[in-house]
């Protein structure tokens, strides 16, 4: 039986051991596998259509209405969780995306008109669930009913969650792009579904998705979501979502370039593998050090690290930038997410995860269709030039809002 927590600190180590031990490995694992799809598709949703219609633009237009899709419905749907509960939400989501990603790849083969493509794309990013923020939702009341609640079990856990997320858009794009040279793209966007609908469904089963009814019903405090330091996060994440479309994108451009399109995903992973061992480190940070200085610290390593893209060249160069840039990824995101987690109502915390997720999204369409049109123009540079833009906006962004943030009252 594990010992409640005292009031001198605890390894991080032994505090992950903890949070894990509440829910055991069986939920951790379809946790992560759950949040799959969704970084499959995006990724698999550019390469397929682009392939298929021979022009970056509209795979950037389909990837983007995908995202932006998303985007858009994941709040309602994070919403209507936080009244009814995850589970029947999470299960006709997981079907529905599924059946969504299917139609995309049979009416891309097909050879549908560009506009069916783009439409079917959204309809898919509409239905498909945000398994991740859903994921954090579940933390907090699977802490508080183990008696173990804890500021620390908390943040442990969203720092997990951050680099589950980054973990996912390394295997992800890596499994799309696997599956794009072992077989073709359509392969991956097949996988993606199959993987929806196991382990969305699963994840919706799992009995811990009744915990966030039970944390509505115990938790009605009215209270708003949209205040001036929530609205600062949402735009933070929204120049995140622009920084990963950009570089898939961009390495899309390249990686075409030199021959080897397939490699794009896998050249985008590289982003997530400095991204998940910065994240899980975020919880030996130290209490004392605010998150208003985290998003600071990790924006200024943004624009630091994106700015060498400019003068990649190659797919090795590119490799070695976007590696190092991952670092500063994780702990930007942990940062955001859980600040605002922390200064939103209680039962509202559902719709505020995925309002973030959904700016990320939005972010992505952004970023995406502006770095695809200026691909068609002028290649992967100009493509790559979006990346470093929307970091040094993030870091002048966290300048300017840093009295805000700090100010923020905390739940």
């Amino acid at each position: 039986m594990l010992r409640p927590l005292r009031n001198h600190p605890v390894s991080p180590f032994a505090t992950y051991r903890r949070l894990f031990s509440l829910v055991g490995p069986g939920y951790v694992v379809v946790a992560f596998l759950g949040r799959l799809p969704l970084a499959m598709s995006q990724m698999g949703t550019l390469l397929l259509v682009s392939s298929t219609t021979g022009a970056y633009t509209t795979g950037g237009l389909a990837a983007g209405a995908l995202a932006v899709a998303n985007a858009v419905v994941s709040p309602v749907a994070g919403a209507l969780a936080d009244r009814v509960g995850q589970r029947p939400v999470v299960l006709v989501q997981s079907f529905t995306g599924g059946a969504g990603l299917a139609a995309l790849v049979v009416l891309a083969q097909a050879g549908a008109a560009d506009g069916w493509l783009i439409a079917v794309a959204a309809l898919t990013g509409a239905a498909m669930p945000q398994v991740g923020p859903l994921a954090r939702v579940r933390w907090r009341p699977i802490t508080g009913r183990a008696g173990r609640e804890s500021p620390q079990l908390v943040d442990a856990a969203f720092s997990y969650e951050g680099a589950a997320d980054e973990a996912s858009f390394v295997l992800g794009p890596a499994l799309v792009g696997t599956v794009a040279v072992l077989v073709d793209p359509a392969g991956s966007l097949l996988v993606a579904a199959a993987l929806l609908v196991v382990f969305g469904g699963w994840f919706g089963l799992h009995p811990t998705a009744a915990l966030t009814r039970v944390t509505h019903v115990a938790n009605a405090v009215k209270g708003r979501i949209f205040t001036t330091a929530f609205a600062l996060i949402v735009v933070a994440q929204l120049l995140v979502g622009v920084l990963f479309g950009s570089v898939q994108t961009g390495a899309t451009a390249l990686a075409t370039a030199e021959g080897t399109p397939g490699l794009s995903g896998l050249v985008h992973a590289t982003l997530g593998v400095g991204s998940v061992v910065a994240g899980l480190s975020m919880a030996w940070v130290p209490a004392r050090i605010g998150f208003e200085r985290r998003i600071l610290a990790a924006a200024a390593a943004l624009a630091l690290l994106s700015s060498p893209l400019v003068l990649v060249h190659s797919l090795p160069a590119l490799v070695g930038v976007v590696l190092v840039l991952g670092f500063a990824v994780a702990p930007y995101m942990i940062s955001n997410f859980t600040l605002g987690e922390r200064i939103v109502p209680l039962n509202r915390v559902g719709a505020a995860m995925t309002l973030l997720a959904g700016a990320t999204g939005i972010g992505y369409a952004v970023g995406s269709t502006t770095a695809g049109r200026l691909a068609d123009a002028g290649g992967y540079g100009p493509a790559f030039g979006v990346t470093v833009a929307a970091a040094w906006t993030a870091l002048i962004l966290a300048l300017a809002a840093q009295r805000t943030l700090g100010q923020a009252p905390r739940r």
